[in-house]
């Protein structure tokens, strides 16, 4: 899972280089016991090297230029346990491990020996320690130019406890020579004292340690490009008892003459950080059984810790006796390493659950071909040494094992670790992108504990944010899984692995200095915003939620207010919309974005609105503008996302605008297409995401073509498949009235709101569709007809038939205005009529009514 990138070899980048340069100069050349003594600030390696006349020699190798530079030669056989070289490459700090010999050992000699030697020109060397303990030196790197005044800034940390500061001036001799100004009286300033452990950042310039009378705090001195320092951070930890038995040197070059008398049974800690402002402190627990392992990460960032329990293998540790715990970081990613058993990649950012970390053991869990040396971290974690054979690697997670494992036999938990880890520590990569784009394509169908397409989308976008604002780290989401009722069990537990979460003390920052690195300020709006968050319900964004919003937007109410409302969501739509027109003009090999949909873009309305509200209520420092930006943004990257990934298909499978016609036949590529854009829309609904204006009616159209007529009729009813305007519009035209399509059509018509069937019925040229359209025309006209001559006098009842619009219908109605002339009116009086007999009759027919006609 681990790739190891050879950043340096002692044998190919040093050796080779001396022994061409000294077989030049004489006849033989040997190079005894080579050893890389520390790893600068910019990268440059120190080395050491014993010569064919017994002496002593240190280079430097400097990864840009790859050439090697000889620093200073001693003229006899000498120990090096540690070693500096300021930026300027004009003095050498270096500390000595004497080795007694038999005559001396009754006089009293100094165990190590610290020196600080001008090597331009080698002209003066100045003791700065000598005692018996072990000591560290390192020379300050600072950011700046150098000013005007000549400055060098040493540090001597020694195992009794202490950290000094030389501050060294130089002065310009001959006019080009650099040389120490009073060396006998150097300033001194004490830094830190009565500590048992200590790290040095190199890159960062911090001095971490720990205080033997506070055992369990861990501070942090924070060096500037002035000659001042200051205790910027503390932060409480719960340290396990007798914690350490001897002084703890950590990123502080590598004493290759100090033998370890409890190897393996030594606690190790170390200090990760990112510049993202997350800090991690690693350290293992006392081995009390030989079958298990446990250790501790505290995401001081997070608020809280979490320590494992791991079992291990007996049969491979009959095999071995060095249970020696390696930590190492990669990018966001904590590794922990222990050879022949496990590898451990903890997950920084989303430590939530056990199933965003990857767990290996067996075969997967090595390092390459080093696995079984002994390898130390150099370079704050960031890089590892081979001891034994000198080599420097740059570790980094292989994409390539990351997607072989998401294609093997694994645990869906593993699967749903390497497949975040892919889309958000890796997925920046487009040819990444497209591998993992694949595989959902060859396993389309979701797993028990996750579906891949919702991890695919929420992770793209939490990446694609997350660079953009870093702050939107607990508030934006990045995984489905929480939006399920109860968590699989299968995402929960990792086998052979126990883990106990705790929370962490407050940290406490004591800088307030305007000069304090962004780090610092980036870690404590990072904490605040932990501990503002924490107290009160879980502030992540919930993409279901938008099912309540919209269920609430179409419940009863005002006309004027729901017309507001309506209106303010088309203007969030119109700013997603313009955004994502202005970034995928130049593909459009799929056909979205290109016709109106209510439906879609009243969801991308909705879905900005809520969004901003929320980003509002726990960010509002932020600004109005910046979130409206972000909101904005992150819609319409989730509309892209799903373009690109149909673009991608398109792609793979050498679809072209062919697809789009009804009249072709489908093709296995268009069936595989459908069964991925089918999984799409699943997973978007599951989500309540919205998608790209136009997706619809691709799915419909590629539906018709690859289910059969009931099954896709099914889908309609089901919802599954949306009836769009430009969908019927197609099937229309393109295909023909035989029985099979004509009844197609008459189904789909039946399923059409009558809005939408008053507009596409007249583009089926049939004579049902015709007889339709003119009993709907002549109705219309009728009313119209009816309404016009309400207005009109009898007298111009003759005038109106001159001007005909419809032929048909003024006919009709000239045939009815004759038929009605030429029928007699009941109620108009007619001639002959004897008044008195139908009085009688009257009478007559009211006494019958009335039951009268007896009396």
């Amino acid at each position: 899972m681990i790739q190891l990138e050879l950043s340096f070899d002692l044998q190919r980048d040093v050796i080779s280089s001396i022994l061409k340069k000294e077989l030049t100069s004489r006849a033989t050349a040997e190079v005894l016991e080579p050893r890389v003594l520390s790893v600068e600030r910019d990268g440059g390696v120190l080395y050491s090297w014993r010569g064919s006349t017994g002496t002593t020699r240190i280079g430097k190798y400097d990864p840009h230029s790859k050439h090697n530079k000889l620093l200073y030669t001693f003229d006899k056989q000498v120990c090096v346990s540690s070693c500096s070289l300021n930026k300027e490459e004009t003095l050498l700090a270096v500390s000595l491990t004497r080795q007694h010999r038999q005559e001396e050992h009754l006089r009293p000699v100094s165990k190590c020996l610290t020196l600080l030697i001008e090597i331009h020109p080698i002209n003066n060397t100045k003791v700065l320690k000598a005692v018996d303990c072990r000591v560290r030196v390192q020379f300050l790197h600072p950011d700046c130019v150098q000013s005007s005044v000549l400055e060098s800034h040493l540090l001597v940390i020694t195992e009794d406890g202490y950290v000094d500061q030389f501050h060294i001036m130089l002065t310009r001799h001959d006019g080009y020579r650099v040389v120490m100004l009073n060396p006998d009286r150097l300033a001194r300033d004490r830094v830190a004292e009565e500590f048992n452990w200590v790290q040095w950042d190199c890159q960062n310039q911090r001095l971490y340690f720990i205080t033997c009378r506070e055992r369990s705090i861990l501070k942090c001195v924070q060096f500037y490009p002035q000659r001042n320092c200051e205790v910027v951070f503390e932060v409480p930890l719960e340290l396990p008892s007798n914690t350490f038995s001897s002084m703890s040197f950590v990123y502080l070059g590598f004493d290759h003459f100090h033998e370890e008398k409890q190897e393996g049974k030594e606690m190790s800690l170390v200090v990760f950080t990112d510049k993202i402002g997350s800090m991690c402190v690693c350290y293992t627990h006392p081995v009390c059984d030989r079958r298990e392992m446990r250790y501790t990460i505290a995401f001081v960032h997070k608020g809280c810790s979490k320590t494992f329990t791991v079992a291990l293998d007996q049969q491979t540790l009959s095999s071995t006796t060095d249970l020696q715990l390696l930590f190492f970081h990669t990018g966001y990613y904590v590794c922990v390493f222990i050879a022949g058993h496990f590898l451990h990649l903890i997950n920084t950012r989303q430590q939530d659950l056990l199933c965003y970390s990857l767990f290996l053991t067996g075969a997967e869990a090595c390092l390459g071909a080093v696995g079984g040396t002994r390898l130390v971290g150099t370079h704050g974690g960031a890089s590892l040494l081979d001891l034994q054979s000198g080599r420097i690697y740059t570790p980094s997670i292989s994409p390539t094992h990351l997607m072989e494992f998401l294609r093997g036999d694994w645990p869906e938990a593993q699967k749903l670790a390497a497949l975040q880890c892919m889309m958000v520590h890796k997925g920046a990569e487009s040819e990444l992108e497209r591998q993992v784009i694949d595989w959902i394509c060859e396993d389309v169908m979701s797993f028990e504990a996750f579906d891949q397409i919702q991890e695919f989308i929420l992770a793209s976008l939490y990446r694609i944010t997350h660079q953009l604002s870093p702050s939107l780290d607990m508030l934006l989401p990045y995984s489905a899984v929480f939006e399920k009722k109860e968590l699989p069990v299968a995402l929960t537990m990792i086998p052979g692995v126990k883990c106990t979460p705790d929370l962490l003390s407050q940290p406490l920052f004591k800088s307030k200095g305007r000069t304090t690195p962004s780090f610092w300020v980036e870690l404590q709006g990072v904490c605040e915003r932990m501990k503002h968050f924490e107290s009160g319900p879980n502030p992540r964004f919930r993409t279901t939620h938008t099912q309540q919003w919209s269920k609430q937007q179409a419940a009863p109410g005002s006309d004027k207010r729901r017309a507001s409302c309506q209106r303010h969501l088309e203007e969030n739509t119109k700013k997603v919309m313009s955004m994502v027109d202005s970034c995928c003009l130049d593909r459009r090999t799929v056909p979205l974005f290109q016709e109106e949909d209510p439906q879609q873009k009243a969801l991308i309305g909705l879905m900005v609105d809520k969004l901003r509200e929320h980003l509002s209520r726990h960010l509002p420092q932020l600004g109005k503008k910046r979130i409206d930006a972000l909101v904005v943004n992150y819609v319409a990257k989730l509309l892209e996302l799903v373009h690109h990934i149909l673009e991608t298909l398109w792609q793979k499978y050498k679809l072209g605008p062919q697809v789009l016609c009804l009249k072709q036949r489908s093709s296995p590529e268009e069936w595989s297409v459908f069964h991925v854009m089918l999984r799409i829309l699943e997973a978007t609904k599951g989500l309540c995401l919205p998608l790209p204006p136009g997706y619809n009616t691709v799915l419909s159209v590629l539906g018709v073509k690859c289910v059969c007529r009931h099954s896709f009729l099914q889908f309609v009813d089901q919802s599954l498949l949306q009836l769009t305007e430009p969908f019927v519009s197609r099937l229309m035209k393109d295909l023909d009235n035989s029985d099979t399509n004509e009844a197609l059509k008459f189904s789909i018509l039946k399923r059409l709101p009558e809005s939408m069937l008053e507009r596409v019925c007249h583009l089926w040229d049939h004579p049902v569709s015709s007889a339709c359209i003119s009993r709907d025309y002549v109705k219309t006209r009728l009313q119209n007809w009816e309404r016009n001559t309400e207005c009109r006098v009898l007298d111009d009842r003759e005038h109106s038939f001159h001007r005909p619009d419809f032929l048909p219908l003024s006919y009709l109605t000239k045939v009815l205005l004759d038929q009605e002339e030429k029928t007699l009116n009941p109620f108009e009086e007619q001639e002959n009529v004897d008044a008195c007999f139908v009085e009688e009759t009257a009478l007559k027919q009211t006494l019958i009514q009335l039951g009268l006609e007896d009396k």
